[in-house]
């Protein structure tokens, strides 16, 4: 309650009778003896205060406001009468006030330290940092008991940039009550941005321990893996938080996307029903949806999902951008711009801008498509991850790569490994140039096993130690990664030795040696297309951004990632002895069967004349996991071949980049 004085004499009577009744549950009688009082001259500061509080516990925070500004202006030292304004002025949002009566020189004589921690709570809402690192300060110099004053003051200190000084306030603030989790979420968060991200994890792990029906600390994992790319560690962490937290829609959407990532399919649908159906409003879930029945070839899923978001009311909005796929895939492409103009700029603005891009490129709407492009990857570029660092981290990886890859170096290898077995075939090419449809033929011959960007050769590549472990390996190491592939492609597909195994990945352009020295009898197939339509290609394609495929944000990096491809391509030509057989994109989409017969003849294939009927066999396959889904359901189109040509003009600044490699191919400029 607020200290009063009794400076006149019925001051006294008159609260003790309003505190009656107050107590009595009539805070209006309670109001109308105080107001009475100060009618008949009562103490003005005391009564004020005492209305401010009567106020305060009615629910009417302004009325209270008016009061308690009253009685400060009467007694502007009352640490009590300047609290309660405070809350009441928190209350309403009115925080700018606070600090006008929680003054810098107020706060530091307070003994009590409720204005200085008043203050730094107020100056951190409003993005003060200074002022409420000071006021911490204050604080905690002379209470440091308080652990809330260390966690607040470890998170100001975390906005000014004093990353150190963040985490020495927030383990202090988790030693002294090791039982708070939002603290020790807080060290995390400090942990991670002062770059010790190992630190963090450890500590969100033993939160995740210590709280075992809290799911934030999952989630903070969850989001830390994310930022990391650690996309293997990511499901295990939300499943977990999921489970703790089983009627959240959110978690669910996310259980969705991720499923999705991990070719879940089944799970992943299952997971956006479930969040439907615990928030038929939520607008992403519906969303994710409508792209795995994309990505599965089950449009005919598009109306009765449509017509499932409108009986629950979901917004217009997102009704457009579900309406805008199907016309899309209808190829009704002017319904379809006219579907994406309704889409609000907060919906899936990435994927709607990259549609629109499709759209205006399939009306010839030439210049406009390309700026959608653009800006599609430039909003592409804004992730968290930060893609175009990623990019070129691993351009710098090949690079060095290149550096070692010397007549010298392969002349110093150990032994190869045994001869005579059955080792794989790698599908390889630059993205875009018609692997999907390649692995989609193959797959339709009865002996054959087609693995499609799947990790086996990554871990077995990590298990004999990488790249710079080649020269040095010996048999039983060698073994020991032969078996580690063919473990894991167990674990993907379930394959019989005695059929082809292709493994088809494009990038492994840039794993031959690993290749070779695992698997030396290894034949290739290379997947060739005129450099300019696979550059533009990649450049519209909405890929997932991994390392790789985020150089295709810009054409200056996808040139350069092009070339360092093929250079490396080149030089493990000229140091190992691989049989390659080309198939050209080009040739490829005129006559089909003439371009696959000698590709059947090398692998010891049979001729099947059913192998040719590739949307059959795309869509029986289910999930397509590429940017090429939409075009492998279809019968074989030629509008792809050339279509550079179209968009020249933008395509200018990278062509001496790629000019050799047009030469060198047998195409022209």
């Amino acid at each position: 309650m607020a200290s009063l004085s009794m400076n006149e004499p019925d001051t006294g009577a008159i609260l003790r009778e309003a505190l009656r009744a107050a107590q009595s549950g009539d805070p209006g009688r309670a109001r109308s003896i105080a107001e009475a009082g100060l009618v008949r001259g009562g103490d003005p500061a005391a009564l004020n205060a005492f209305l401010g509080m009567i106020h305060a516990r009615m629910g009417d925070p302004r009325g209270a406001i008016a009061h308690l500004r009253a009685a400060h202006a009467h007694r502007p030292d009352d640490i009590t009468i300047a609290c309660n304004l405070i809350a009441a002025l928190i209350e309403t949002g009115a925080s700018e006030d606070v600090l006008a009566i929680a003054t810098r020189e107020r706060a530091l004589a307070d003994a009590s330290l409720r204005l200085a921690r008043y203050r730094g709570f107020v100056a951190q809402t409003l993005e003060r940092f200074d002022e409420a690192v000071e006021a911490y300060e204050h604080v905690v110099e002379r209470s440091p008991g308080d652990f809330e004053s260390w966690n607040n003051l470890g998170n100001a200190r975390s906005a000014t940039g004093d990353l150190a000084g963040a985490v020495a306030a927030l383990e202090r603030a988790v030693e002294l009550d090791p039982q708070a989790p939002p603290t020790r979420l807080n060290l995390a968060e400090a942990l991670r941005a002062a770059g010790r991200a190992e630190e963090a994890e450890a500590v969100l792990r033993r939160a995740a321990a210590d709280f075992p029906d809290d799911p934030r600390p999952l989630m903070d994992l969850y989001v830390q893996f994310k930022l990391d790319w650690r996309q293997d560690d990511v499901l295990p962490v939300l499943e977990a938080a999921a489970a703790r937290d089983a009627d959240n829609p959110d978690l669910q959407l996310k259980l969705g996307v991720e499923y999705g990532f991990a070719h879940r399919i089944p799970e992943s649908r299952a997971a956006f029903d479930r969040a439907i159906a615990l928030d038929p409003l939520l607008t992403d879930a519906y969303l994710g949806l409508a792209i795995q029945y994309e990505h599965t070839n089950r449009e005919d899923l598009f109306a009765p999902l449509i017509e499932r978001a409108e009986a629950n009311g979901v917004a217009e909005g997102a009704l457009a951008f579900l309406r805008a796929l199907e016309h899309r895939r209808a190829k009704r492409f002017e319904e379809g711009l006219a579907s994406l103009a309704l889409v609000p700029a907060d919906i899936e603005p990435q994927r709607s801008v990259h549609i629109r891009a499709t759209l205006l490129d399939r009306l010839g709407r030439t210049d406009e498509a390309f700026s959608a492009f653009a800006e599609a990857n430039r909003l592409h570029q804004e992730n968290p991850s930060e893609p175009l660092r990623r990019a070129e981290e691993l351009r710098s990886e090949l690079e060095g790569e290149l550096r070692i890859m010397t007549p010298a170096w392969r002349a110093g290898w150990s032994a190869d490994a045994p001869t005579g077995l059955r080792d794989p075939v790698f599908l390889v090419g630059f993205p875009r140039s018609g692997t999907t449809l390649l692995d989609t033929i193959l797959m339709g011959h009865p002996g054959t096993t087609v693995l499609e960007e799947e990790p086996p050769l990554y871990d077995a590549e990590r298990a004999i130690g990488g790249t710079a472990a080649l020269p040095s390996l010996d048999p039983v190491q060698l073994d020991a990664g032969r078996a580690r592939y063919f473990e894991e492609v167990g674990g993907i597909v379930d394959h019989d030795p005695a059929r082809l195994l292709v493994d088809k990945s494009p990038l492994f352009l840039n794993k031959v040696p690993v290749i070779h020295r695992l698997f030396p009898n290894a034949r290739f197939i290379l997947a060739l297309r005129h450099p300019c339509d696979v550059l533009l290609s990649c450049f519209m394609s909405n890929f997932r951004l991994n390392n790789a495929m985020a150089n295709f944000l810009r054409l200056e990096d996808a040139a350069a990632f092009y070339d360092l491809t093929f250079h490396h391509w080149e030089r493990a030509r000229s140091l190992f002895p691989i049989r390659v057989h080309t198939i050209v994109y080009e040739r490829l989409v005129e006559d089909v069967e003439a371009e696959v017969r000698p590709l059947f003849d090398f692998l010891e294939l049979d001729w099947r004349p059913e192998a040719l009927e590739h949307t059959r066999t795309a869509k029986a396959r289910g999930l397509i996991t590429t940017a090429s889904y939409s075009q492998v359901t279809e019968p074989i189109y030629r509008r792809a071949a050339g279509r550079w040509m179209r968009y020249r003009s933008h395509l200018e600044p990278v062509l001496p980049t790629l000019a050799p490699w047009v030469e060198k191919f047998g195409y022209s400029l």
